[in-house]
């Protein structure tokens, strides 16, 4: 699955998926440097615990909030992809205004199961503000890692309310270009485009 980007994409549904594809595409590479950052983490504690025998300190709490981050930063970007898990099953086998109208509906229903999601984190975000909390261990602060979640879910929202708006105006005009939307592709469609970008970088290799 992939998002069509037709470069001759010019209304605001256009405008407001590329004003949101930077934000993004920032937030994953963030949750993406978390994940590499936990893994240089565990090195240093291994290397630490075996041969100095002087393990991290508050290695546990770094990797307790750390989480919230590698968890939720790249939510919205995986919706814009098309990578996260979805019915193909049942979708595969609709077309023209049914398939837009089943999108409608799957991006209606995660709307308000998100903005209920963004409504807790955040009360869950002031309290452990407000009170000050703090990991068990090393007392860190936690409130810098409950606030990625209700941004993480806000950018999230965004993006489902863009492929709501984009379904419905392919409902109302199916064949008008898409903006903003997950395009479904056949297993063997998704193969050749995958073949083809793997030949493509090995003779680009060739050519330097």
């Amino acid at each position: 699955m992939r998002v069509s980007n037709d470069a001759q994409a010019s209304g605001w549904i256009g405008r407001c998926d590329r004003f949101m594809m930077p934000v993004e595409d920032a937030a994953n590479f963030i949750a993406a440097t978390f994940i590499f950052l936990l893994m240089l983490l565990g090195v240093a504690q291994i290397v630490m615990r075996t041969f100095f025998n002087n393990p991290l300190s508050g290695y546990i709490d770094l990797v307790e909030l750390s989480m919230a981050g590698m968890a939720f930063l790249g939510a919205a970007y995986t919706q814009r992809m098309g990578a996260h898990i979805r019915m193909e099953l049942l979708l595969g086998r609709l077309w023209g205004r049914s398939y837009w109208l089943a999108e409608i509906v799957g991006s209606l229903l995660g709307m308000a199961i998100v903005a209920v999601l963004i409504w807790y984190s955040w009360d869950h975000f002031l309290r452990s503000y407000q009170i000050g909390d703090t990991t068990i261990d090393a007392e860190y602060p936690v409130w810098p890692s409950k606030l990625l979640v209700p941004i993480a879910f806000a950018f999230w929202f965004l993006r489902l309310g863009i492929q709501l708006a984009g379904s419905v105006r392919l409902f109302i005009y199916p064949s008008h270009a898409h903006e903003g939307v997950v395009s479904l592709k056949d297993a063997a469609e998704t193969a050749r485009e995958e073949a083809h970008e793997v030949l493509g970088d090995e003779a680009d290799k060739e050519g330097r």
